[in-house]
């Protein structure tokens, strides 16, 4: 199968922008968040940054995807988001995969998949609900390599830093 100039050129598009999206998921990890980043792109343009702040927020809302369409709306000004896409380092849950279809976004593109909860044929497929009255385009696996790792990584530390009863190590515990 031949791929296109377009085809090759979008691939790196994706791949920049999941890049940017991975730097948030970074950022989340460091304040302690499990690490999901999100970037909202208008006409090739950052418009919405956004990671996992659920803890920090005191926000159970407060996942990267809806972090990042909230910045995106402000600064478009409009709560429609048509002719936006936006990368996130995990398949959206169920309510994340909601507010994109509320917001009129065109892709979503995305790393990991979410074999607990994610809504692009993981767990269910929202996307593909014919009664829906907005549709986007979903495309899984962006250096989903690098993606998986980051939650892998922080998950793998997060178990390391807890003692049999459940009680954190102290720090020099970790050495």
């Amino acid at each position: 199968m031949e791929i296109t100039a377009d085809a090759a050129a979008r691939a790196r598009e994706d791949e920049r922008f999941m890049r940017e999206a991975i730097y948030q998921a970074e950022a989340a990890a460091c304040l302690g968040e499990v690490p999901v980043g999100a970037v909202v792109v208008h006409e090739n343009a950052i418009v919405g940054r956004g990671f996992n702040s659920p803890i920090g927020d005191q926000d159970p809302s407060a996942h990267a995807e809806i972090v990042a369409l909230r910045d995106a709306a402000r600064r478009l000004g409009n709560y429609r988001l048509p002719g936006c896409a936006i990368y996130v380092t995990l398949e959206p849950c169920v309510m994340c995969a909601g507010a994109l279809l509320h917001a009129r976004v065109e892709r979503v593109i995305y790393g990991a998949r979410d074999p607990r909860g994610g809504a692009h044929g993981s767990v269910l497929d929202l996307f593909a609900e014919k009664k829906l009255n907005h549709h986007t385009e979903v495309v899984g696996g962006v250096l989903a390599e690098a993606c998986g790792r980051l939650l892998s990584d922080f998950f793998a530390e997060r178990r390391r830093g807890q003692a049999p009863d459940g009680e954190e190590r102290e720090a020099s515990e970790h050495a």
